[in-house]
C-alpha cells in the first residue's frame, strides 16, 4: 500500500476509507444497520468515504452513500442491493485500489484505498477471512487481525484461549452436526455431563441468532437442530442461572495498551427469557440498558481488568466488546469476545464509550486513525 508514513496517504489527499458491510452470514442485516450508523458519523471533511456492500450471494458492489436506506424500518431489515455496479480490490506494485465494473462499460478506477473499515458480523467477514484477504492485499484495516478474529468468532476455541490465560468461562461441550447424526446418545451424555438448563448456540454465530435454551434433556434435540441451521458446530453451555449480563468495551490506545469503558448491564423484560435477536435490535421490545451498570466499585474494577486481559489473551487489535456474567456472589465469568461489536443506534459498545467520555464520531475517527497508524503484515 502506498503510505510511506503510518497515518498518512503520502500524497496530501484525504485518506480514502472503504466501509465494507453486509456479507453472506445470517447477520447481514445487522451489518447493514451498523454501516448506516458509521456512514452518518464519518467526517467527510477529513475522509473520502466509499461504501462497499457484500450481497448475500457474496457479490461485492458499490453501494449508495445513503445511511437512511440502511436503517431498520419497523420489522423490515435492510440488505445490500446486489444489482448495483460490481467493485473489486486491485493490487498494483505500490498500492491497492478500487475498480468498478458496470455492464457494457470499461472498468473504472476509484483510486487507492488507505484503510478498510470492515463492518461485517459473523462468518465470512468477522472470522478472519476478510482480514486475511486484506493482509494479502497489503491494505490497512480497522480491528483485529486474522488469528484474533478467527479465535474470537469460534466460541469453542475462544474458551480454550481464555481458560489457558486463567480467565473464568462457563462449562461447555461442543457438538457437531456429524457428532449428533453418528452418535446422538453419546452427544446427549456429553451435554448431560455439564447439567441442565443449557444454552445451545452456533459456535461461530452472533447477534443471538440460532440460540435457544434447553431446560431439560427432552429439549436438547430441538435446540441443536436450531443451531445447526446456522452452523455445523454447536456450543452447548451451562446456563449461568441468576447471573446479570454485563458488558465492557475495549479500545486499543496508540501505545497498544487496552483501555476500557465503564461496564453496562442488559436487563431483558417482556417475554424474553434471554437477550435474543428481537430484544437486541427491535425497538418495541422491552430491554433496558443501564450505562453504567450498578455494580460495587471493586466488582466494576475487576470486570474492566478481566476485559483488558481477555483482549490481550486473544491478541485483539483496535476494538472489542467483552461480555460477562456477574454471578449472584459477584464472581465473574467471561461469556464471549466480540471483535466487531455492533455500531447500531442501540448498540452497547458506542453507548459505553459515550458514558466513558468518547462520543460516537470521535470513536469512529479514533478507530480509523489506529488502523492508519499500524503497519501491514506481521506485527
Amino acid at each position: 500500500m502506498s503510505s510511506p508514513t503510518p497515518g498518512t496517504t503520502g500524497s496530501g489527499r484525504k485518506p480514502r476509507v472503504a466501509l465494507v458491510f453486509g456479507g453472506r452470514s445470517s447477520e447481514h442485516a445487522i451489518s447493514c444497520v451498523t454501516a448506516g450508523s458509521v456512514l452518518s458519523a464519518l467526517d467527510r471533511g477529513k475522509y473520502d468515504v466509499v461504501p462497499i456492500g457484500i450481497a448475500t450471494d457474496g457479490r461485492w458492489v458499490l453501494e449508495a452513500d445513503d445511511p437512511e436506506r440502511l436503517k431498520i424500518s419497523g420489522r423490515e431489515l435492510p440488505e445490500v442491493d446486489g444489482d448495483r455496479a460490481g467493485v473489486m480490490l486491485a493490487r498494483e506494485a505500490d498500492a491497492t485500489g478500487l475498480v468498478v465494473h458496470e455492464p457494457s462499460q470499461p472498468p473504472r478506477a476509484l483510486g487507492d484505498v488507505d484503510v478498510v473499515f470492515p463492518l461485517l458480523h459473523g462468518p465470512w467477514g468477522e472470522d478472519g477471512t476478510l482480514q486475511g484477504m486484506l493482509e494479502m492485499a497489503g491494505v490497512r484495516y480497522v480491528g483485529a487481525g486474522v488469528l484474533a478474529s478467527a479465535v474470537s468468532m469460534d466460541k469453542t476455541y475462544m474458551k480454550i484461549v481464555l481458560r489457558d490465560a486463567g480467565l473464568p468461562v462457563m462449562p461447555s461441550v461442543t457438538i457437531t452436526r456429524r457428532d449428533w447424526e453418528r452418535d446422538p446418545g453419546g452427544s446427549r451424555e456429553r451435554a448431560a455431563s455439564i447439567g441442565y438448563p443449557l444454552f445451545v448456540k452456533p459456535a461461530r454465530g452472533g447477534s443471538s441468532i440460532g440460540i435457544s435454551k434447553a431446560h431439560e434433556p427432552a429439549e436438547l434435540e430441538v435446540c441443536l437442530l436450531a443451531a445447526f441451521e446456522h452452523d455445523s458446530k454447536a456450543l452447548v453451555e451451562l446456563s449461568a442461572e441468576g447471573a446479570r449480563e454485563v458488558e465492557c468495551g475495549v479500545l486499543q490506545g496508540l501505545d497498544g495498551t487496552p483501555e476500557t469503558t465503564v461496564p453496562a448491564e442488559i436487563r431483558v423484560g417482556g417475554d424474553h427469557e434471554f437477550y435474543d435477536f428481537a430484544a437486541k435490535y427491535l425497538p418495541e421490545e422491552h430491554t433496558e440498558l443501564d450505562v453504567p451498570a450498578d455494580l460495587p466499585d471493586d466488582v466494576a474494577a475487576r470486570l474492566r481488568e478481566h476485559a483488558a486481559r481477555s483482549f490481550e489473551a486473544v491478541g485483539c487489535e483496535g476494538l472489542a466488546r467483552v461480555d460477562f456474567f456477574v454471578m449472584p456472589d459477584h464472581s465473574l465469568v467471561v461469556n464471549e469476545i466480540n471483535t466487531m461489536p455492533g455500531f447500531t443506534p442501540t448498540s452497547m459498545y458506542p453507548r459505553m464509550w459515550a458514558a466513558t467520555g468518547v462520543g460516537y464520531p470521535a470513536l469512529v475517527d479514533r478507530l480509523i486513525q489506529l488502523a492508519l497508524n499500524r503497519d501491514t503484515g506481521l506485527r
